[in-house]
């Protein structure tokens, strides 16, 4: 009996250690510096489009893609006359052995810092998101909101609050990540390398690049930062734009009804359309041939609405 029960407490602390994360925190909060010259495609690199505008839009990439994802939108919003900037973070799209050991953490610093800098220079400043890049866009919009630093307003699409929470939420995006804490004690990633286009996809997502394969400690790392962007919600007032599709197969679409019942922004328009099915995962809005100029002239429309 006493084996038994000692079997039985190891195994539910096991899926505990697993599901729950307790005692998890980033490793590696050294500063990451950009260096551009190592990516696998000039497609990777960082867009700064600047007309001399006192407006400009900041682009957040996913995860773990490359501002290539925004190609068409950064063009339309320079031809409509705002400045437009889309950084690539530090070791995306560039070595993924570096990447391997990076955190949230530190990409969102460097994308802090990055949005603190354009917000000095300018007098309206716009924030989107796709992806990581929206949950990133939401963090920001907690941290800003009501001081002196706050954005215009952000537009966020397919943004994760919410990674696996069954109980709670419903929501579970994979049931082999419940356990991925255990081989991340051993292995940093798996069958990792450089993807310079999907041939096998269509719709615009043929020419999608960043990394394929799993990167256990990076993937971790940003399924424990939904839970503090999730909480932080009630904070966000400046205007909202979310777009969100109903058959998202990389981030649930429950993701947008939480976020949309937790934020205060003064002013939100959402969107849930759901695509007809193409090999894809309906997921990259901004990037699809079937969605980006709708989409694009959505989120140029809200925004045209707070300057």
């Amino acid at each position: 009996m006493a084996t038994y029960i000692i079997a039985t407490l190891a195994v539910v602390l096991f899926i505990i250690w697993n599901i729950a994360l307790p005692f998890y925190k980033d490793e590696g909060r050294d500063k990451l510096s950009s260096d551009e010259d190592k990516c696998f495609s000039p497609k990777c690199r960082s867009v700064r489009l600047e007309n001399g505008s006192d407006r400009c839009v900041l682009f957040i990439h996913g995860f773990p893609t490359t501002p290539q994802m925004y190609s068409y939108p950064i063009q339309v919003f320079s031809a409509h006359g705002y400045d437009v900037h889309a950084p690539l973070i530090p070791t995306f799209g560039a070595d993924w052995r570096d990447f391997e050991n990076t955190t949230f953490s530190q990409w969102f610093s460097f994308i802090d810092e990055y949005y603190v800098s354009l917000r000095r220079r300018y007098d309206k400043l716009f924030v989107v998101g796709v992806s990581m890049g929206g949950e990133m866009t939401l963090k920001l919009a907690e941290k800003y909101s009501g001081t002196r630093l706050e954005m215009s307003a952000i537009a966020v699409l397919s943004a994760p609050v919410v990674y696996n929470s069954l109980i709670r939420y419903g929501i579970v995006t994979s049931f082999s990540t419940y356990f991925a804490r255990t081989p991340g004690l051993f292995v940093k990633s798996i069958g990792a390398k450089p993807v310079c286009g999907h041939p096998g996809s269509e719709d615009g997502d043929q020419e999608w690049t960043g990394y394929s394969g799993l990167f256990i400690k990076p993937g971790l790392s940003l399924i424990h930062s939904m839970k503090d962007v999730r909480k932080n919600l009630a904070r966000i007032t400046v205007p909202m734009i979310s777009i969100h599709d109903r058959g998202d197969r990389t981030v649930p679409f429950k993701n947008q009804r939480i976020i949309l019942n937790n934020v205060k922004s003064r002013r939100i328009e959402a969107k849930s359309p759901s695509m007809p099915p193409f090999r894809h995962t309906r997921h990259s809005l901004l990037m699809y041939d079937s969605t980006k100029a709708e989409y694009t002239r959505d989120i140029l429309d809200f925004f045209s609405q707070e300057e």
